[in-house]
């Protein structure tokens, strides 16, 4: 691998803090004279990427709350046509994967992979590579998650948008002008039809299945 400019900026954008600093560690002992800026919000990534100098590399989470998956991957390869541009997600859905990279990411990392498998998709994306890399057996077919999207009420998918668009209870009962509580109901529902233990998980599955907020 070059040796590496001591101008060098990559931006590492997730709204979980705890990966975001994981993915943080491991870029950092990649690329140890890079300077690392981590971002909790789109806009943040949008602030930080638009400093001078220009990043080299963004790190991107697809469930970043205000991130309509292939609208903004569009939209950062448009704005950043020098910067590598990797999705972390996971998200791992073959379809929406061909999107994206057709959009314009120059890789994909599952979050299932671990520090090494990470760390070695980065290498190969820096060294000019399309790298799509994820755990085989967490993929998930359209045909399933439409299947489990199908098993829930018309008020948990409207909980459901409102997860993947990275909103809290409070902000949710609000919108829908319920209850937190009874937000909180749907929410324990939806993971129990969805199978899955995370508000996370079930936002993920949502976003799999296009259940994105309108306007």
């Amino acid at each position: 691998m070059a040796k590496i400019s001591r101008t060098e900026r990559v931006i590492i954008g997730d709204d979980h803090p705890v990966f975001r600093e994981g993915l943080s560690r491991i870029v950092r002992n990649l690329l140890p004279e890079a300077t690392v800026v981590e971002a909790g919000t789109l806009q943040e990534v949008l602030d930080a990427a638009r400093a001078t100098p220009a990043p080299t590399l963004i790190l991107l989470d697809l469930m970043f709350p205000g991130v309509e998956p292939k609208q903004s991957i569009a939209d950062l390869r448009q704005e950043f046509q020098q910067t590598s541009l990797i999705i972390v997600s996971m998200i791992e859905n073959s379809a929406l994967i061909d999107t994206l990279m057709s959009c314009g990411a120059d890789g994909f990392i599952g979050k299932a992979l671990n520090a090494t498998e990470i760390a070695d998709a980065i290498v190969h994306v820096r060294n000019g590579d399309f790298v799509v890399r994820y755990n085989t057996s967490t993929l998930i077919s359209t045909l399933d998650v439409q299947s489990q999207i199908d098993q829930l009420t018309a008020r948990q998918r409207d909980v459901l948008r409102l997860l993947v668009d990275g909103l809290s209870n409070k902000e949710i009962a609000r919108i829908l002008d319920i209850s937190p509580f009874t937000v909180r109901i749907h929410v324990s529902a939806l993971l129990r039809v969805l199978k899955v233990n995370s508000r996370a998980a079930a936002a993920g599955i949502g976003a799999q299945a296009g259940l994105f907020r309108q306007g």
